[in-house]
């Protein structure tokens, strides 16, 4: 619970900086030490919440979402105005490449190495859980 306030302060003030919208950082940031604040200060701390922050833009504004697993409310949110002249589509936002699956590349005559470390990792895994059962 310490850190909480340190770990969505550091995630707001990076992920802005990704997203090019250093402008909103400080009033971003002051919202989410708000919010996770309050989360933080009404917890018990033997019994720790899981503490969700949300950060998406939408049409011309940040939308700021804070929520904690213990919490039966919905999340705490606020709107921030994105800076003058921003959109949402101007935010330079990651995005996800289109992949092919192995499969997919197989079947195309393609030849595709598989880590055997990995297959080992995943086969060790399964049967961990098989056995639990």
């Amino acid at each position: 619970m310490p850190s909480a306030m340190n770990c969505a302060d550091l995630f707001v003030r990076f992920t802005l900086a990704e997203w090019s919208l250093r402008p909103i950082q400080e009033d971003a940031a002051n919202t989410v030490r708000g919010f996770v604040s309050a989360v933080v200060d009404k917890s018990d701390e033997r019994s720790p919440t899981f503490i969700t922050v949300r950060l998406r833009v939408s049409g011309a504004y940040l939308v700021v979402e804070v929520h904690d697993d213990q919490a039966i409310e919905r999340p705490a949110v606020r709107e921030l105005p994105l800076p003058s002249g921003v959109t949402a589509e101007a935010v330079p936002l990651p995005r996800r490449e289109a992949r092919r699956s192995l499969v997919d590349e197989q079947m195309q005559g393609q030849n595709v190495e598989v880590d055997p470390h990995l297959v080992r990792r995943v086969l060790t895994g399964l049967t961990r859980s098989s056995d639990e059962q």
